[in-house]
């Protein structure tokens, strides 16, 4: 497994980075062995008005999911134990889910393309691009996918239909399925 740590307008001394690792991969590896890559990005708002600058956020990649966890406090280290102790809860969940459901998890894989790729016209209202490989999946296990990467929506081929599909989180805290007609 890889484990990968950046900084963003903050120094990482060695320490931060050991103390960083030994938060976040041991509890990661304590209740989901199959993790192909953990990314970790710890950063500080420069904004005097903003009181807890302190932000680290974690990505865990496994063979079929993408897990995301995003925390911020007054001090680095604070923000790591709370992202650390959010994202044991999100792997137990997701553990917990794929167990009852006696399935096991397939491959996906996410890349950020660049503006240049796009044409100029609309390069002033896209600001970022993402492709990523749409596997056929339940609505149910779409949620779930959604509630992983902390989206308010998630793409998927709906495998009971055969149709591209969009699940999302409505106002009223439930869910709503979107299907094409064609």
């Amino acid at each position: 497994m890889e484990f990968i740590v950046k900084g963003r307008n903050i120094e990482l001394t060695d320490d931060l980075k050991q103390m960083t690792e030994k938060k976040i991969k041991v509890k990661v590896e304590k209740y989901y062995n199959k993790v192909v890559q953990i990314e970790v990005e710890l950063s500080q708002e420069k904004n005097p008005k903003i009181s807890r600058n302190k932000i680290a956020e974690v990505t865990v990649f496994t063979p079929g999911e993408i897990i995301r966890s995003k925390e911020s406090a007054t001090e680095m280290h604070e923000a790591i134990d709370k992202v650390a102790n959010k994202l044991e809860r999100q792997i137990k969940k997701y553990r917990s889910k794929t167990i009852q459901k006696g399935r096991r998890a397939n491959g996906s894989a996410i890349k950020t393309t660049s503006l240049a790729d796009i044409d100029s016209d609309l390069s002033q209202q896209i600001v970022k691009v993402k492709s990523f490989a749409i596997k056929p999946t339940t609505p149910e296990d779409a949620i779930m996918q959604m509630e992983l990467v902390g989206h308010d929506f998630f793409v998927f081929v709906n495998s009971q239909t055969g149709k591209t599909s969009l699940v999302y989180k409505r106002n009223d805290k439930k869910y709503g399925l979107i299907e094409p007609v064609v």
